[in-house]
């Protein structure tokens, strides 16, 4: 359980009503988003004995951990709507009003010159190999500097602890044929999935998922891997972040849609097999309109406010089999990068976030549309940092975001015909 507490100034939306500066409400759960302004002393590094020089740092990614404490209040019940309200505060406290203005602020943060990332391409060919992951550049511990109130060497040696293994975190990067994932030990979930899809890869048939099986990845450790019977009458859904139907060009391709890597406990009836299932099969309908279409995909777990003490706290079921192992997700969000297929040119940039939970299929989708920075905030996560704002449009304004029920309903039941 995660105490959220906000020292943040609060702003008048009406007589009765006051609104923090830095903290967001959606109807389907709250993004907390607020930053400390107290300014951080800088602590001075000490030095250490210079004939032992310290190992290089290890390539990984950070990952921010919370503190815990014991339950001391009933479960809270999950919110499963977004009102226009809501979205109106969104944008008016924390990015203005649309996504224009989150560009804008996007593109106001200074780039991490310590890390390199391919440039997005307007390409709406398959690959014809496999893609590069973007790693980090490498990271050394800089030697510390001298210390004139220390006499001789300093009498300790923190990164002596190396020596014996470096303790993370790590974020297992995979690269398959049709996606990149990278991969959280601490929830058993992926941090973000990542695909490409085309009309040519739309068009193809050469996979069939009644050959694919589901598969533990033994790339991960075997003591930080998601399982099979971790989801075995678990009462939950393994719902696929890259769906196995984006990937039907190549059976190699959908076979690895099915790595548990590549999945998160989703809630099944109303939400995997019904909304969820239409949202996916708007963004292919995207290429209809747009020739390359970039979609990462992902889990959230965002806070709620407890209603008895009018605190927020994150909670989330783990499920497992025999012991608790996987977390299930609050949220799940989706960014969309639709690219005209022009060099240089424009690229329409859509988010969402939804409620992992019932959500009825006469729900408008542009109700879970969110600015790009939401999402940013409550995932930890960069998306478009090197996608300059002029060359960016609003999804929703450019190309209509709603779902077809019936149609696809329609077509699974073809399907299952086959």
């Amino acid at each position: 359980m995660v105490k959220w507490g906000c020292r943040s100034p609060t702003i008048t939306l009406s007589k009765s009503r006051t609104q923090c500066c830095s903290c967001v409400c959606l109807a389907a759960g709250v993004l907390f988003l607020c930053r400390s302004t107290t300014p951080r002393k800088k602590i001075q590094d000490k030095p250490f004995s210079p004939d032992k020089p310290p190992p290089p740092r290890p390539n990984l990614h950070h990952s921010r951990g919370w503190f815990t404490q014991p339950p001391s209040h009933p479960p809270l019940k999950p919110l499963n709507n977004m009102s226009k309200s809501t979205i109106a505060v969104i944008a008016a406290v924390s990015a203005g009003a649309g996504a224009a203005a989150t560009a804008t602020v996007l593109s106001l943060r200074p780039e991490n010159k310590h890390t390199e990332a391919p440039q997005p391409t307007a390409s709406s060919s398959l690959p014809s190999s496999t893609p590069i992951v973007p790693v980090p550049a490498s990271q050394i511990f800089p030697s510390p500097g001298a210390d004139n109130n220390i006499k001789g060497p300093a009498p300790v040696n923190p990164s002596g602890l190396f020596e014996y293994g470096f303790p993370g975190p790590v974020a297992d990067l995979a690269t398959r044929q049709g996606l990149i994932s990278s991969y959280d030990r601490r929830t058993r979930n992926p941090h973000w999935v990542v695909e490409h899809i085309t009309p040519e890869s739309l068009s193809r048939r050469d996979g069939d998922r009644k050959h694919s099986t589901f598969l533990e990845d033994d790339s991960i450790p075997e003591k930080f891997r998601a399982k099979l019977k971790d989801y075995f009458r678990s009462g939950y859904d393994r719902g696929h972040q890259v769906p196995a139907a984006d990937c039907k060009w190549s059976q190699t391709a959908m076979d690895e849609t099915f790595y548990l890597s590549n999945m998160c406990p989703q809630v099944g009836e109303g939400f995997n097999r019904d909304y969820w299932a239409h949202f996916e099969d708007f963004c292919r309908r995207l290429t209809g309109t747009y020739p390359s279409v970039r979609i990462v995909t992902g889990p959230l777990y965002l806070p709620q406010k407890d209603p008895k003490d009018n605190k927020w706290y994150v909670k989330y079921e783990v499920m497992g089999n025999p012991a608790p192992n996987v977390a299930v997700p609050t949220h799940f969000y989706k960014v969309i990068f639709a690219e005209d297929g022009k060099a240089g040119g424009q690229v329409a940039v859509g988010a969402f976030v939804m409620p992992n939970a019932v959500i009825p299929n006469n729900k408008p989708l542009q109700e879970f549309e969110v600015p790009l920075e939401i999402v940013e905030r409550a995932s930890g996560l960069e998306f478009a940092s090197k996608l300059p704002v002029q060359k960016r449009k609003r999804l929703c304004a450019e190309t209509s975001c709603s779902l077809i029920i019936k149609e696809y309903a329609d077509r699974q039941k073809a399907f299952a015909k086959k």
